[in-house]
């Protein structure tokens, strides 16, 4: 009955786990009987397309079941299927079409939620980076292991993870879909998190594709490598650190202030095009 009702990626996955416990209920469950997956990576769901669901499952019903397990108290945890289940609810439904599989460790539990979500593109960047971070650092997988699981290579979950170590207003912008997980890529390119969130809002302000990102990062680091042999000869005094720090904030662009014994020296402003020089001009006309 599976074969049938399942989809092809799903119903792989199901088979992986299967044992003879498991079985499928037609319409038999009530939904109040189903709990949220508290492993569950997604976090957001549109209001708009939940909607859209729901009118859909009111004209032809839920056709794609929701993967369940069953709990000590006779209640079952929801495995996969939290947006068909929440869009259920808004259609009035009261029992739903489940497929009731025997799962018994949590990491089964992230690791299928997961899995079914990645398949199904369900998942922002974050979300996704954030459920192979608990697979790897709660449950102890290694991003090898990760890889095999959910049937990509281990630099794709490598990549992944990195988001993590974007500045959080970064963040929210590649969950809201403002920037895509190839600018974030991008921005990674940078050290530090002034230097990221500088050329998050170019890119904002200017609308950058991606290669046009990774053009100014590749620029910036070949600019940084040259700084760093300055750097080797004589320290930064702390003063002209701040300055040169001030300044970035203040024009969104690399600056680098060079000043001899003497006290006499320069700045160093960086464009990257004929708007980008004119709108440095402006900021600092304005000043």
């Amino acid at each position: 009955m599976t074969d049938k009702r399942l989809g092809k990626g799903l119903e792989a996955l199901i088979t992986s786990y299967s044992t003879d416990s498991d079985r499928y209920m037609d319409g038999a469950v009530p939904i109040e009987q189903i709990v949220p997956n508290r492993n569950q990576p997604r976090q957001d769901f549109n209001a708009e397309q939940l909607t859209e669901l729901a009118e859909s499952i009111k004209l032809s019903g839920i056709l794609q079941p929701l993967t369940v397990r069953e709990m000590e108290d006779g209640k079952f945890e929801l495995i996969a299927g939290e947006r068909r289940l929440r869009a259920a609810k808004e259609a009035g439904l009261e029992t739903v079409p489940v497929y009731i599989l025997s799962v018994d460790a949590d990491v089964e539990m992230m690791e299928y939620a997961l899995i079914e979500n990645v398949q199904r593109v369900d998942l922002n960047p974050l979300e996704e980076a954030e459920g192979y971070a608990i697979l790897s650092g709660k449950y102890g997988l290694s991003q090898d292991e990760i890889a095999e699981r959910v049937g990509k290579s281990r630099p794709a979950i490598t990549n992944s993870l990195r988001l993590l170590k974007l500045p959080p207003d970064i963040k929210s912008s590649v969950k809201s879909g403002e920037i895509t997980a190839g600018h974030a890529r991008a921005i990674l390119g940078l050290r530090k998190s002034l230097q990221m969130m500088t050329l998050y809002q170019k890119i904002i302000r200017e609308k950058l594709s991606v290669r046009q990102t990774e053009d100014i990062v590749k620029k910036y680091s070949n600019s940084s490598s040259k700084s760093e042999k300055v750097k080797k000869v004589s320290s930064k005094n702390p003063e002209i650190s701040r300055i040169e720090n001030d300044l970035i904030s203040h024009l969104g662009t690399k600056v680098a202030i060079r000043k001899d014994k003497k006290g006499k020296g320069k700045i160093h402003i960086e464009f990257y095009s004929e708007s980008d020089l004119h709108r440095i001009l402006e900021i600092i006309s304005e000043s």
